[in-house]
């Protein structure tokens, strides 16, 4: 596998500057099906081969469907994908799905979403430590760092978003998202030249998300505001706290 150049510097850009791979890491890679984590993977497999440090693959999907005692269709499907070069998957049965009721309140504005996401990182924290897995590795990119900003801002009063690397557990674990530094094109066309072929989500909500509406409305900002992206990507590493609310009495109650 060979990375386009631009691609590769920034790969390894954002793995340098988060010091996100250590020698003797044993890393979780997290696998959904789409193509940025199907990419993940492959780059993962890749910087293992010709990386001056040796670290281990565990690659893990949690199957949101599956077929009674048997890994859902998309599983198998991801498990397929993965074993062609070289991987083998690990498939989790979701330990928790939603059901009519809660995607029903889903439809009315109900944050099934958050409750979903909650269960599968949890699922991913207790694999990771039954295995002695020290990093998890995420297939966030750029875009998604940028709306998870942005849906923070609108939605839950905070300024926040996903880190390239955080420390949990007092550093016993850490999170890693190796694809910071691209956006979510710069995956689609890797994923292409790759042949990888994305298999598509078993979630019942679809795109009905909350989240789409952010990537609309940053598309937008995109469009609207020439190198917009890149700004405010910078911004949320140059963050000007003095300039922030502050009261100066707690209020009471």
């Amino acid at each position: 596998m060979r990375l386009p150049a631009d691609v590769n510097r920034r790969v390894g850009r954002a793995m340098h500057d988060y010091a996100m791979l250590d020698h003797g890491d044993q890393v979780l890679v997290a696998v959904s099906g789409g193509m940025d984590s199907l990419v993940l993977a492959r780059l993962l497999l890749a910087w293992q081969r010709k990386a001056p440090i040796e670290y281990s693959l565990h690659v893990v999907h949690v199957d949101m469907a599956p077929g009674g005692e048997a890994p859902g269709k998309a599983a198998r499907e991801i498990a397929a994908c993965l074993a062609s070069v070289g991987l083998h998957l690990h498939v989790l049965p979701a330990s928790w799905r939603p059901d009519r009721a809660q995607l029903e309140a889903a439809g009315k504005g109900k944050d099934v979403c958050f409750q979903c996401a909650r269960s599968r990182r949890t699922q991913l924290f207790a694999w990771a430590r039954r295995f002695n897995c020290n990093k998890i590795a995420f297939g966030h990119h750029r875009d998604d760092i940028i709306e998870t900003f942005l849906l923070n801002l609108t939605c839950s009063g905070n300024i926040s978003t996903m880190a390239p690397r955080q420390d949990l557990f007092s550093g016993r674990l850490s999170l890693i998202r190796p694809l910071a530094y691209l956006d979510k094109r710069d995956i689609e066309a890797l994923g292409t030249d790759l042949k990888l072929q994305p298999v598509s989500s078993s979630c019942p909500l679809g795109e009905k998300t909350r989240r789409l509406e952010i990537r609309r409305l940053a598309e937008d900002i995109y469009q609207r505001i020439p190198g917009s992206r890149e700004q405010i990507f910078a911004a949320l590493g140059n963050v000007r706290s003095e300039y922030l609310l502050k009261q100066a009495v707690a209020r009471e109650g």
